[in-house]
This record gives C-alpha cells, sequence and structure tokens, in this order.
C-alpha cells in the first residue's frame, strides 16, 4: 500500500528534522518506507503500518502549522500514543490551545496527561500531582502561578519545600540557616526565573509577594488570596501534610508534587503523600493527577531510565507505589 502526504504548505525543516531525523525515526517506528520529494511525502508498506505512520505525519504537520517545529521527542510521543490505540485523544489534544499566557516566554503543556495537570490547576482549588522526574509537576505549577499573579487573580505566591534531600541532614552543611536550605530551594528559583525578569523577581521575593520558604515555615500561617505550590512533597510527614493543607485560606489555590518513588524520609511509610491518596480522595474541589513516564519531556534518555526504574520497582514489589499510574493520564 502506497499513501503520499501533501506538506507543500509548510516548511519542511520544521517536520522533517535536521538530516531528515524525524522521516527516519517514523520509518524506523513502523514496517514503512518513507520518501520525501517535491513536497510531498510517500509512505509505503502493509496496509496496517501505513495507517499508523500516516497519522503520526499528520498529527506532527498540523504541528508545524501551528508554528512549532517538530522534536524527535514529538515524534516519539505521537508514536507511543498512536501505537496504543490513543489517536483521536492526541488529535484534540494538539487542537486544544494548550500555551500559558503572561509568561516571559511561551510555556505550554507537551503531552495529554500535562494539559489534564493544566485544565486541573485551572478548574480545582487543591491540585496533587504525582508523577515522575521530568513530567512538569513544578515547572507548570509555577507557570500557573506567575501567570495568576500577573493577572490579579492571587496577591502572592507561595513556594515551599520539604527540607529534606536524599537521607542528609541540615545540621551537617555548611553556613548559617539560609544558607543550609537554599540547596533544596534553588529549582523554585530556577522555575521562577524562567517565567519572569531575574530582577522582577528579586524584587518581588524582597516585598514579600513572592515566598520561597522551608515547609517547616508554614505553620501557624493562613494564606489568603495566594497561589501556594508544595514541591517534592513525598518527603512531607502526614502530620507536616496535615498542616500544610489546613494553611489554605480564602481565594486561594494549592498545587501539591512529588515523586512517591522518591521518598527519602528515613520510614517511607511516613509519606503524607502516600497516605493523603486515600485519606483525601473523593473530596470536591481536590483533583488527583497522575502522570506517568509517557509524560516526561526531557531528554529521551530520562524517560527510558523512568522506565527502567519502574521496571525494577515492580520485580522488586517496592512499597508505596500502588497508586501509581491511575486517574487522568
Amino acid at each position: 500500500m502506497k499513501r503520499k502526504i501533501s506538506v507543500a504548505d509548510i516548511d519542511s525543516v520544521h517536520l522533517y528534522g535536521r538530516n531528515d531525523a524525524n522521516l527516519r525515526l517514523l520509518q524506523d517506528s513502523f514496517d514503512v518506507h518513507v520518501t520525501a520529494r517535491g513536497g510531498e511525502i510517500t509512505i509505503s508498506g502493509d496496509a496496517p503500518e501505513v495507517a499508523l505512520a500516516e497519522t503520526v505525519l499528520t498529527e506532527m504537520a498540523r504541528l508545524v502549522r501551528q508554528g512549532r517545529t517538530v522534536q524527535r521527542e514529538d515524534v516519539e510521543y505521537a508514536i507511543n500514543m498512536i501505537r496504543s490505540g490513543r489517536a483521536e485523544e492526541l488529535s484534540r489534544f494538539h487542537e486544544s490551545e494548550k500555551r500559558l499566557r503572561d509568561l516571559k516566554k511561551p510555556v505550554e503543556a507537551r503531552t495529554v496527561g500535562q494539559q489534564a495537570y493544566v485544565d486541573a490547576l485551572k478548574q480545582h482549588d487543591i491540585v496533587v500531582a504525582i508523577g515522575p522526574a521530568g513530567t512538569g509537576k513544578t515547572y507548570l505549577a509555577v507557570a500557573m502561578a506567575v501567570a495568576a499573579l500577573r493577572r490579579n487573580e492571587v496577591e502572592r505566591i507561595v513556594l515551599v519545600r520539604p527540607a529534606v534531600e536524599a537521607g542528609e541532614s541540615l545540621g551537617y552543611l555548611p553556613g548559617d540557616f539560609q544558607e543550609k536550605i537554599a540547596p533544596y530551594l534553588q529549582p523554585l528559583y530556577d522555575a521562577l526565573r524562567d517565567m519572569m525578569d531575574p530582577e522582577r523577581v528579586k524584587r518581588l521575593i524582597e516585598v514579600g509577594t513572592i515566598e520561597v520558604i522551608p515547609l517547616a515555615y508554614m505553620r501557624g500561617r493562613t494564606l489568603n488570596d495566594a497561589f501556594v505550590i508544595l514541591d517534592e512533597a513525598q518527603n512531607s510527614t502526614m502530620p507536616q501534610m496535615q498542616m500544610f493543607l489546613t494553611r489554605l485560606g480564602f481565594n486561594s489555590r494549592t498545587a501539591i508534587t512529588g515523586d512517591i518513588t522518591q521518598i527519602d524520609l528515613a520510614n517511607r511509610e511516613m509519606s503524607g503523600l502516600v497516605k493523603i491518596q486515600d485519606v483525601l480522595s473523593g473530596i470536591d474541589g481536590i483533583k488527583f493527577v497522575y502522570l506517568t513516564e509517557s509524560d516526561v519531556v526531557r531528554h529521551r534518555l530520562v524517560r527510558e531510565i523512568v522506565k527502567a526504574f519502574d521496571r525494577y520497582a515492580r520485580a522488586g514489589a517496592q512499597p508505596n507505589t500502588s497508586h501509581r499510574g491511575e486517574g487522568s493520564d
């Protein structure tokens, strides 16, 4: 079977990739032969494989018509979605408005799971995002918080992290307390500076419009008119999680993010992020979003690493992962 697809209306460089890498990936992923000539792509092979490859190519051409340059990760994601029978879901995702406005540079959801996460942040007062590294849990939450601040929907942003990391103790780190906690909070500063001019970030922190603080500093506070993000929440205990959740005030929103396969607490069973999946299940206004390795948007090897660790965890019957893979993605 042969199918011809016209792409004469778009810049082939943005579709084909450097040295036609995207077309070669398409050819290697399906049992087809792909050739491009004169603004036309020909796909030949067995009918079922040709149909799948054509669907992928059509979706990639749609991205180029939207102003995107197709990356290898885009092609891999489309292949995985279409191979798993989710072509219609992918098509709806590509047709939707994904870009977040009111930021220094464009930020957009790159996967169906990320779009579900962004939609949840728009529609619910408390959103809990659970998934592996590289799925945009923190980055998208910070983007939504900055956009809400710029639209005057909230008066401040509060970014929170537990001061726990890979079994290390703050007491053994050099410097005063602020110097000790700086490494734990740096990822939040990095995300902020991607969304806003660094000088503006500095000014807003100085006047208290943006706070980046350890979880322990939340006790006794009530946060009104705020967008609050608890990052690395798998390293909070259940009492800490309860304390954090009860800080929510009027006209405030909360995002809680974490990876329950990366718990650094001495007792993994104490993780508040694991336990609230049962405690808060079914409460109106609270949404759990589960991201998977298919939502990883970092280097392609990060996705392969996540898959490898998942296989290893399943083989070893690791605890605290029973909820992975359920939910909106």
